[in-house]
């Protein structure tokens, strides 16, 4: 699984080893970069709505005190200094090597330096999906990642009303969903350093019973002393509504900055005809051609 990106010049070895990691200090700002992927201009209201997904995240975020975001809504800002001092960089996205961070060694090489100086790193939905050349490094970003053949996708019912004693479920509340889910995730070598969050597969559900193989969310402490956040759910924008779900993904990206939660989680209310707002407008998918049956 060896990328062909993923040979570090000696530059990036010595960043890896003497960069420091990113610390939140009192009236620092805390600099959040989301960055939506393409959203598709033919598809259902509402599926894998990137941009309407960054624009409520970024209201949710900015009801926490002292917290900045910037808005990437192609895929890949044209003017890449907006990274700078970058707390974390939220990547809601295509996957499947449609992430437009993959495009090219110099977009893959921006990434690995923001992992390197302790940004924060969060993938949302099918950003979690790589390419089997890319699995390693991006493991070494994340913590885990989607692997066509190993790992599991579907949409499937799921209830979700236990979380751990963890930072970024402070507050989160039970919820039940129909939701797009990437499991199976192939994680770092004997988990070391994650933390799972939330369960979900077929046969057990949303309940831990699972075990690692239903994994869809989980923190990952970096052995660069950074942070990185994933969760491979929100294939739809209706899902934003759950406040439990909206907790977990505000604590999440808080957490992968370096933030503080409260015991009682972040502020992250927001109104339903505000969420339909946001909604990306879409033009109808053609319609399927009508088949007949054989007599």
């Amino acid at each position: 699984m060896q990328s062909p990106f993923h040979a570090a010049t000696p530059f990036v070895v010595i960043l890896l080893v003497m960069a420091p990691s990113h610390i939140i200090r009192a009236n620092e700002p805390i600099r959040i970069v989301l960055v939506a992927g393409e959203t598709a201009k033919k598809d259902k209201l509402g599926h894998h709505d990137y941009v309407g997904g960054c624009k409520c995240l970024a209201e949710l975020l900015h009801q926490t005190q002292n917290v900045q975001t910037v808005t990437v809504e192609e895929g890949w800002p044209k003017d890449e200094s907006i990274f700078a001092k970058a707390s974390s960089v939220v990547f809601y996205t295509d996957g499947g090597g449609k992430q437009a961070f993959l495009e090219n060694r110099a977009r893959i090489a921006r990434v690995q330096e923001l992992v390197n100086s302790g940004t924060g790193i969060v993938l949302i939905h099918q950003a979690l999906d790589f390419p089997e050349q890319f699995a390693e490094q991006a493991q070494s970003w994340s913590g885990g990642v989607y692997v066509q053949g190993p790992s599991g996708r579907g949409h499937w019912d799921s209830k979700h009303v236990d979380f751990p004693n963890h930072p970024i479920a402070s507050g989160v509340v039970p919820w039940e969903i129909n939701d797009g889910w990437l499991n199976g995730l192939q994680f770092v070598k004997d988990m070391k350093r994650i933390t799972p969050l939330v369960w979900s597969g077929k046969t057990y559900a949303g309940s831990r019973a699972g075990l690692d193989a239903d994994i869809v969310a989980f923190a990952y402490d970096r052995p660069d002393g950074g942070r990185s956040f994933s969760f491979s759910g929100l294939d739809a924008h209706s899902a934003w509504s759950l406040p439990g779900m909206r907790q977990l993904v505000v604590n999440g990206v808080l957490w992968s900055a370096g933030a503080s939660i409260p015991e009682s989680g972040a502020p992250c209310s927001i109104d339903e005809s505000r969420l339909f707002e946001m909604q990306t407008p879409r033009e109808a998918l053609p319609a399927k051609p009508a088949t007949t049956k054989a007599k």
